[in-house]
């Protein structure tokens, strides 16, 4: 069955370009090969962290908006565990229709 996710995630400050793109492929892709679909990416930047994480005061801040079995956001969260670009991450997943259409609603709103 066919889920609503929305993952924000947190990548180290000090990565280049090149290397934060890998990084954001690599997790599209996954979602790909697993049987979901990548609806929205949000950029958000780098933000001030609430405490320190891994010697980090800032990290890079993103929200990926997908549609996926739920095999697929297992997998998806069991390669970021490995992941040392990493500083951390949460998943929540939509269930009612009222919170699908909020999730549509914040997917659209993605630039």
């Amino acid at each position: 069955m066919i889920r609503h996710y929305e993952t924000m995630f947190i990548l180290k400050p000090t990565l280049t370009d090149e290397e934060k793109e890998k990084n954001l492929q690599n997790m599209q892709e996954l979602i790909a090969k697993e049987g979901g679909e990548v609806v929205a990416l949000d950029k958000i930047g780098i933000r001030e962290l609430a405490y320190p994480i891994k010697k980090f005061e800032r990290g890079d801040y993103y929200i990926i908006y997908y549609k996926a079995p739920s095999n697929a956001m297992l997998e998806l969260e069991r390669q970021m565990r490995y992941n040392e670009d990493l500083l951390r991450f949460m998943t929540v997943k939509y269930e009612n229709k009222k919170e699908i259409k909020r999730w549509e609603e914040m997917a659209k709103n993605v630039q």
